[in-house]
């Protein structure tokens, strides 16, 4: 059966970084095949996980819907946009690696929205569910997409929390939107990011009421590759935040 894991947090928390090591504690425990879904418009995930995409000839959802819609002069008009390009979607905008596979929703459309992304997005997620162990989203700190539920059924969302009083309002925000848009989760678990201080994690829980599922350590090898645009799937085993995150998802996964 399929599980799907949504993480998000404000920018800066260390939430895609988790997201590409969460997707090698995956793989390194034979839990595959994955997808991995980059619905943040800063697309950070491909380059963490040592993919171009457009290297590879692969294109964002955004992208493929203007290609439809704008350069080939097509209609929005009759069947629905998102059917429209979901077959596009899967030949030209999936990248298969060895390990895992992956997709990005991209930049804003034309129309100044993710609306449209947003919905072929979650017309396609509806189709392939069965084909994939896990599928990873790193959703950005807008909630935008959480309003339009590219995923209606998540098994565990993660907010990633900074050291900010923003951060803890994100948290409380963003569990209250899920809740009444009606997206249907089984857990809505806290991390405290890489700067997030160690000795609040106790306040966490208290201000929240929502479980800490633990701390990502901060990590120079994390922080070396993270700006010198490397892949974060090889980082050495020993890494600090790798085994802060092995040791959270051995307590959450398990």
């Amino acid at each position: 059966m399929t599980k799907t894991i949504v993480t998000m947090g404000r920018g800066g928390t260390g939430k895609t970084s988790f997201v590409a090591l969460m997707a090698r504690y995956l793989i390194e425990r034979g839990e595959t095949p994955v997808l991995l879904v980059d619905a943040d418009p800063d697309q950070n995930l491909a380059e963490m996980l040592g993919v171009d995409l457009e290297q590879a000839g692969k294109k964002t959802i955004a992208e493929l819907l203007t290609d439809t819609f704008i350069a080939s002069g097509g209609t929005l008009s009759g069947i629905a946009p998102s059917k429209r390009i979901e077959n596009r979607l899967w030949e030209q905008g999936l990248y298969e690696g060895g390990n895992f596979d992956l997709v990005a929703v991209g930049t804003k459309w034309v129309e100044g929205c993710y609306c449209l992304p947003d919905a072929a997005l979650k017309s396609a997620l509806g189709t392939i569910t069965r084909q994939y162990r896990y599928i990873l989203i790193d959703s950005p700190g807008g909630l935008e997409h959480l309003n339009r539920k590219i995923a209606s059924d998540v098994d565990i969302i993660f907010d990633v929390l900074g050291p900010s009083s923003k951060s803890f309002a994100h948290v409380l925000r963003a569990h209250r939107v899920i809740q009444e848009v009606g997206i249907r989760y089984g857990r809505f678990i806290i991390l405290a990011g890489y700067a997030f201080p160690a000795d609040l994690l106790d306040r966490v829980e208290a201000e929240t009421a929502l479980p800490c599922g633990g701390k990502i350590e901060r990590d120079a090898w994390v922080a070396d590759r993270v700006m010198a645009g490397e892949s974060l799937i090889d980082v050495p085993q020993e890494s600090p935040a790798y085994l802060s995150i092995s040791e959270i998802l051995d307590n959450v996964l398990s």
